[in-house]
Parts: C-alpha cells; sequence; structure tokens
C-alpha cells in the first residue's frame, strides 16, 4: 500500500501548545491543579441520584433505555419550561432542547449560525470552550469588555453573527455584568436583529449577591404568545448536580430550537434518555434546592481562603477582584514585563498548574493574566498551590 492519505482538516492546526500543556498536567505527581473548572465532588448528591437511577430503570425504564425524542424528553422539556418561564418569559417545551450539557450546545449554535468568516462577538476574556467548540467554522472574533465604561454594545454587535456573553461570572473572569449592560446587550440586539448567546453555568453560584435578571428574562415580553426574543439561553446541570450526568438545555425561540434539533441529529442523534429521566425526577425531587446551600458553604469558604493566600503571597505581584459568585478568580500581573504563558511553564515545575491568559484571547496575544479555580480543591491545598506558584514567579522574575 504505497498511497498517501489526505491531510487533516486544516482547522486542526489552529491550536497552541499552551492549552494541550495544560490540560496535560494531570499527570504530574502531587500536583496542585488551579487550572480546571472542575467541581467539588464532595458535592455531589450521590446517595439520591442513584436512589433516583434505580427508580428511572425500574419505573420507566422502557423509555429510559431507548432512544429518546433528538428534542429531548418531553417532561423534561417542559420542567424546564416551567422553572424558568414568568410572566413575562412564556415558555413551553417547542422553547426547549435538551443537550448533552453546555459544551454541545455551545457546538450547536456554532453548526446552526456560523459560516467561515463570519463574526462573532465575544465577551474578552471569553471561554476556551467556546472558542474550542467554534473553531471547526473558522469564526472571527470582535472582542467586547461589558465591565468598560463606555462600552457600547450596538458598536460592538454590529454585522455580528451572534453575540456570546457569560454574565454570570464569566469564565475566565469571575465577574458579573450589571443590569443596566444586560438591558442595553438585549436593547443593541432587538434593534440590530443579532443573536446573543447567554451561557449560564454559574447563574446559581452566588455567595455575596442577589440573583440579577436572566438577559432572556429581559427579552422576554408581557402579553405575548410564547417567547421569540433574540437571546438564546444555554444551562447545566454540571454545577449544580454534577457534570457527569450530562444533561443541559438550550432556551430560544422555536425556529431556533428546530434549527438546533437538525444540527443535533447529526451529531449524537438523542441525550440519554436515562439521564434525562433522572433528571425529571430531580427536579421533581427539589434536589437542586436541597443541594445548593452545601455547594455554596463550600464553594464561598475556598473562595476567602484562595484570596487570602494571594493577598499573603502574590499581592505584590499580582492585583484581582473578588468574585461575588462563580469558580474562578481572575489575576492581573502588575508588571508589564511578566508573561503567563512562560510562568505556566515555571509553575509546572514547582507543583502547581494555573490558566494563563492567552488561551481565553481570541487572537492568543494577551499574556497579562491567569485563571485560577477555587472549587476543585480542598482549602490547605488552595493555600499550598498559591506558595508554589509564588516560589515560581520568584524563580521566574528573580
Amino acid at each position: 500500500m504505497n498511497g498517501q492519505q489526505p491531510a487533516f482538516a486544516s482547522w486542526l492546526d489552529d491550536t497552541n501548545e499552551i492549552t494541550r500543556m495544560f490540560l496535560g498536567a494531570s499527570q504530574i505527581p502531587d500536583l496542585v491543579n488551579l487550572a480546571g473548572g472542575l467541581p467539588e465532588s464532595s458535592t455531589f448528591p450521590t446517595a439520591d441520584l442513584a436512589e433516583l437511577a434505580n427508580r428511572a430503570i425500574a419505573e420507566n425504564g422502557a423509555d429510559a433505555l431507548a432512544y429518546s425524542p433528538i428534542e429531548g424528553n418531553p417532561a423534561l422539556r417542559d420542567r424546564i419550561a416551567a422553572r424558568f418561564g414568568s410572566e413575562r418569559l412564556k415558555l413551553d417545551r417547542s422553547n426547549v432542547l435538551i443537550v448533552a450539557g453546555g459544551m454541545q450546545g455551545l457546538d450547536l449554535v456554532g453548526k446552526v449560525l456560523l459560516d467561515s468568516g463570519d463574526i462573532v462577538a465575544a465577551q474578552t476574556p471569553a471561554y476556551l470552550g467556546a472558542l474550542d467548540a467554534w473553531r471547526p467554522r473558522q469564526p472571527r472574533y470582535r472582542p467586547f469588555f461589558p465591565d468598560q465604561p463606555r462600552f457600547d454594545p450596538r458598536h460592538a454587535f454590529s454585522d455580528a453573527k451572534f453575540a456570546y456573553t457569560v454574565p454570570n461570572f464569566s469564565n475566565p473572569t469571575g465577574k458579573l455584568v450589571g443590569t443596566d449592560v444586560r438591558q442595553a446587550m438585549v436593547r443593541a440586539a432587538l434593534e440590530l436583529g443579532t443573536w446573543v448567546l447567554e451561557d449560564d453555568p454559574y447563574g446559581s453560584l452566588y455567595y455575596d449577591h442577589s440573583p440579577l435578571n436572566r438577559m432572556i428574562d429581559i427579552a422576554g415580553s408581557v402579553g405575548a404568545d410564547i417567547y421569540r426574543g433574540p437571546v438564546i439561553y444555554m444551562g447545566t446541570f454540571s454545577k449544580t448536580i454534577c457534570p457527569g450526568l450530562r444533561i443541559g438545555w438550550v432556551i430560544a425561540r422555536p425556529d431556533m430550537i428546530e434549527a438546533l434539533t437538525i444540527a443535533k441529529q447529526g451529531t449524537d442523534l438523542c441525550t440519554s434518555g436515562l439521564n434525562q429521566q433522572i433528571a425529571v425526577d430531580l427536579l421533581d425531587a427539589g434536589l437542586v434546592e436541597k443541594n445548593l446551600p452545601r455547594i455554596l458553604s463550600t464553594y464561598k469558604e475556598r473562595r476567602d481562603v484562595l484570596c487570602a493566600a494571594l493577598e499573603k503571597y502574590l499581592g505584590d505581584h499580582f492585583e484581582w477582584e473578588v468574585p461575588v459568585g462563580g469558580m474562578f478568580v481572575w489575576a492581573v500581573a502588575r508588571s508589564p514585563d511578566m508573561n503567563t504563558d512562560d510562568l505556566l511553564k515555571f509553575s509546572l515545575d514547582h507543583g502547581v498548574c494555573v490558566s494563563p491568559s492567552s488561551v481565553f484571547d481570541p487572537d492568543g496575544a494577551d499574556r497579562s493574566g491567569i485563571r485560577i479555580n477555587f472549587t476543585y480543591n480542598a482549602p490547605d491545598r488552595l493555600t499550598e498551590g498559591v506558595r508554589r506558584l509564588a516560589r515560581a514567579v520568584e524563580a521566574m522574575t528573580g
């Protein structure tokens, strides 16, 4: 056999060694991993889920173990519609698509909206997973910064296929977008006819602030028969129950749900019927509400420990804001000479891993910051990780 196979698709070349480096760092013995966005496994309601899984098979096995409708289990779609609907936001199952976690929702939106060269207006720094999901579509990015005083969403969204935002405790920055800016973004979307993708995996993780209205709530209309607005809303059970359930949802106007369903048909045919039935039962049992206080208590303590350690060991080198929710602290170097891609290499030598800012920049150019996760590690490991990171900074700068 002498023939040469065709080359792999060109988009596979559009990645970077930094991403591979920190994703592969888990192989390092005794590593303190501050780089990921992982929940604490002790918060998973394992006993409750075991009982619900047994019930799903015993009582609904014929349906739960079979193929599910592409759009999702009708009962689960109804419950998601009821959970997020209101007088202003009229929802029924035609507004809901069940997906295999939030990442599939991102992938499907790219499939139905993006052609090569299209513009995505992206809240920047942007979620790495979204950039990876859309990489095969080869879009162009227009960064926008909703926390800047002169942010103009009309200018940012103009000519974009869609705008992407994580308004509740952005990944990676942990920032909370204020109500006035949310309203301005929705107005711009309505005026320009631009889709807005509101990615909300962290929307329940408020520690020191009252929950703000979602953008899809703002886009709703009192008196409308059903929601037909420009906001595409994505949520997941990964942060409030467990990521292994792989159940997420997209809420949008019916024609968008139909388009996403066509894309999903060619992706995985359907989301796990068993896991969807478990999701129906856990909602009926109030398991999210039961589990959330333990999550919030655990994560708030760890956030405070991390920020105290940063102040003690790295205050001379970085500045940051204490997030009022979410899973991340975004630390920006005080010195313009700090290159956090280089810092990653030094940190790995010192047994700690953080995420450098370049992987969250659509252009890959930002080397000034690091994302630090505080939910995955116990308090003593968080403190040890920051101590190791401080030693890495001293080794690099000294």
